[in-house]
C-alpha cells in the first residue's frame, strides 16, 4: 500500500496508508460509531462532500453487497477506517470494499490512530482535513482550513437529491394511501418503509413547485435526509414550498435534514452541533412514554431547542439533551432516521404514525 497522509486544519498531521482510490481529497472529517452498516454509510447522500471517519476498527469483512446501498452512488469524499478487510467473507459479496472504492473513485486511508483522530474532533470539534500522498506542506493545511461547507459543496441537498421525478407502487399494484416524497439525498430504506405500508410513493426533485406536489392530491408528504445546513440560503425555495404544503392541511413526516427543514418553516432556527451525532447506537428519550430508544443518526446540525416551547419536545437525545422530534399535531418529524438499515429498528413504528395521522385526517 501506498503511504498516505492527513493534514487537518490545526496542522496536525496523520500518517497512513492508501486503499480505494488513489486521489487527493479535502472535505469536514466527521465520525460515525456504527460497528455494522458501512455499506449503508457509503452510500448515504446526507455524507455529501465530508470524509467519513469510522470508529469501530475492522472495515468491509462482509464485503460489498449492492443489494443493500441506500443510493446509486457514493457521495462522501474520502473514507477513513482503521483495518480494510481485503478477503471478505459473505455469499452474497460481488466485490471487497477496496475494490468498490476503486471503481467509484473514492479514496480511502487507513493504518492511522483512529481513535485519536476521534478524541481530537470530540474535544475541538468538526474540522476540515485534506488527504494527500506527498509529505504534507503549510499549503495542505492552508487548502484545508480554506475549505467551507458554504463553497464546495453549497446547495447541497439540492445536488444529492433526485433530478426528476420519479414514482413507485406496491409490487401487486394496490395501494391505501400516496405519498409525496421530498427527497433532498433520500435514503432508499425510506421508500421502501412506506411501500411495505402499502403506499403509493412519487419523488419529487428539491424544486418541484406546490402545485406539482398538490397535483397527485397526496394523502401525505414526507420530507428526507439529507446533506448540509439547512439554513443554507440555497433552502429557502425548499422551506417556502414546505410552509405552503403545511398550510393545506396535509400531513407531513419529517425525517433528519427534514425534521431541520420543517422546524424551519415554523418558524423555529437551528445550529451547527459541536460534532454531530452518527451512527447506529444514539440513545434518544420518548418524552411522552420516558422510554429511551436505541436509534441510527447522521446529522451534524439541530433544532435549538430553546425555541421550540411552542411545540411538543417529542424526543431527546440521552447524552447530550439535544432536540431529536417534535410534535405539531398533524405533522411530526425526528432527527433520527426510523428507516434504519441496516438497524437498530426501535422506532420504526413511527412510520405507522405517520400511516394513522394520514388515515385519521382523510377520516375527518
Amino acid at each position: 500500500m501506498k503511504r498516505a497522509y492527513l493534514i487537518l486544519e490545526d496542522g496536525t498531521i496523520f500518517r497512513g496508508s492508501s486503499f480505494g482510490a488513489e486521489a487527493e481529497a479535502l472535505g469536514e472529517i466527521v465520525f460515525t460509531t456504527a460497528m455494522t452498516g458501512y455499506l449503508e454509510t457509503l452510500t448515504d447522500p446526507s455524507y455529501y462532500g465530508q470524509i467519513v471517519l469510522h470508529t469501530f476498527p475492522l472495515i468491509g469483512n462482509y464485503g460489498v453487497i449492492p443489494e443493500d446501498f441506500e443510493s446509486d452512488k457514493i457521495s462522501l469524499s474520502a473514507y477513513i477506517v482503521k483495518y480494510p478487510c481485503y478477503h471478505e467473507s459473505n455469499f452474497r459479496s460481488v466485490e471487497c470494499l477496496d475494490s468498490l472504492l476503486k471503481k467509484r473513485n473514492i479514496p480511502g486511508l487507513c493504518n492511522i490512530d483512529t481513535r485519536m483522530l476521534t478524541r481530537i474532533i470530540r474535544s475541538k470539534g468538526v474540522m476540515n482535513g485534506k488527504i494527500t500522498y506527498s509529505e504534507p506542506k503549510e499549503k495542505d493545511r492552508l487548502d484545508a482550513a480554506s475549505y467551507t461547507v458554504s463553497s464546495p459543496i453549497m446547495n447541497a441537498a439540492l445536488k444529492a437529491g433526485i433530478k426528476e421525478t420519479k414514482q413507485k407502487d406496491t409490487e401487486n399494484g394496490e395501494h391505501n394511501r400516496i405519498i409525496a416524497l421530498l427527497d433532498y439525498g433520500a435514503k432508499k430504506g425510506i421508500e421502501d418503509a412506506l411501500l411495505k405500508r402499502n403506499c403509493f410513493v412519487k419523488r419529487y426533485a428539491y424544486n418541484a413547485s406546490v402545485d406539482e406536489i398538490l397535483s397527485i392530491n397526496p394523502s401525505g408528504v414526507l420530507l428526507s435526509n439529507g446533506p448540509g445546513d439547512p439554513q443554507d440560503k440555497a433552502n429557502a425555495g425548499i422551506i417556502d414550498t414546505i410552509k405552503e404544503i403545511d398550510k393545506k392541511g396535509i400531513p407531513i413526516f419529517g425525517i433528519c435534514l427534514g425534521h431541520q427543514l420543517l422546524a424551519l418553516a415554523k418558524g423555529l432556527k437551528t445550529s451547527k452541533m459541536k460534532f454531530g451525532h452518527r451512527g447506529a447506537n444514539q440513545p434518544v428519550k420518548d418524552m411522552s412514554s420516558g422510554k429511551v430508544y436505541i436509534t441510527s443518526q447522521n446529522h451534524g446540525y439541530a433544532v435549538d431547542i430553546d425555541d421550540c416551547s411552542n411545540f411538543c419536545n417529542s424526543f431527546v437525545n440521552v447524552n447530550d439533551g439535544s432536540n431529536e422530534g417534535l410534535d405539531y399535531g398533524l405533522s411530526f418529524s425526528v432527527q433520527f432516521h426510523p428507516e434504519a438499515q441496516g438497524g437498530p429498528l426501535d422506532t420504526s413504528f413511527l412510520f405507522d404514525r405517520f400511516m394513522e395521522r394520514i388515515d385519521r385526517n382523510a377520516n375527518r
